[in-house]
């Protein structure tokens, strides 16, 4: 219980410091640029995450970061367990990264916010002209160097298992010739959703695979690329769930 009080105080905390910073967001966008503007958001954004994930006692364990490169966008594929899933993976993504969230998000005052300076975008399930829209903003990003991430399942998973990857995700690689780098949360469930509406502190691994130059696949798994990845993505996950089990 009592991690949950300061973890709401914290929130609380960082909504009053966010009204200042915006004002110093759009100094810094003006005077240097949307690029300066963009990587101070996500210092901050990164900043404020960090901080909840030490509230809840997180226990962070990363695998295979060193594999992403630093030097380009890339497209972060990810199984999704939980609303911690953004917020530990985030601060460990090269910087820009864009998001496709969910519509919902959107309402989320100061969140949202921020979201959008990186260029975050919302989708609508139920609008394919709007979803449409988001895949082509995020394939623009790519070709300018923001990486982007995706959560192919398009909803958090509420069984042990994996849901399957919606393929429209992975335009965003195809038509940037950007990498894809398939990523797997594991047991990040088990610090909130489990026990709601307490914070429970839990070991957590994050695993990053080799990246993926779809132009070097063979022509039936570029045919069947979400399945592929989708295969990468379970194997690291149940890997690394039995362990943390």
């Amino acid at each position: 219980m009592i991690r949950t009080i300061i973890a709401l105080c914290y929130l609380a905390f960082y909504f009053i410091i966010s009204f200042p910073m915006f004002l110093v967001e759009k100094i810094v966008r003006s005077v240097s640029g949307s690029e300066k503007s963009m990587g101070m958001a996500c210092s901050f954004i990164s900043w404020g995450f960090l901080c909840v994930k030490a509230i809840a006692g997180t226990r962070l364990t990363v695998i295979g970061k060193e594999k992403v490169p630093e030097d380009e966008a890339v497209l972060y594929i990810s199984n999704h367990r939980s609303i911690f899933d953004i917020v530990l993976l985030f601060p460990l993504l090269n910087n820009p990264t864009a998001i496709l969230a969910k519509k919902s998000i959107e309402k989320v005052p100061v969140i949202s916010r921020w979201m959008k300076v990186v260029r975050c975008q919302f989708l609508d399930r139920n609008d394919i002209k709007q979803g449409l829209q988001c895949i082509l903003n995020c394939i623009r990003f790519a070709k300018e160097g923001e990486s982007v991430l995706i959560f192919p399942e398009g909803t958090r998973s509420k069984t042990r298992d994996m849901g399957e990857f919606k393929d429209g995700s992975f335009k965003v690689a195809q038509k940037s010739g950007c990498r894809i780098v398939p990523v797997a949360v594991t047991n990040t469930d088990q610090i909130f959703e489990a026990h709601l509406p307490w914070l429970a502190a839990q070991n957590v691994t994050i695993e990053f695979a080799e990246p993926i130059d779809m132009k070097e696949l063979p022509a039936e798994e570029k045919k069947h690329i979400g399945e592929y990845v989708h295969k990468l993505v379970e194997d690291m996950y149940i890997r690394n769930r039995d362990a943390v089990n």
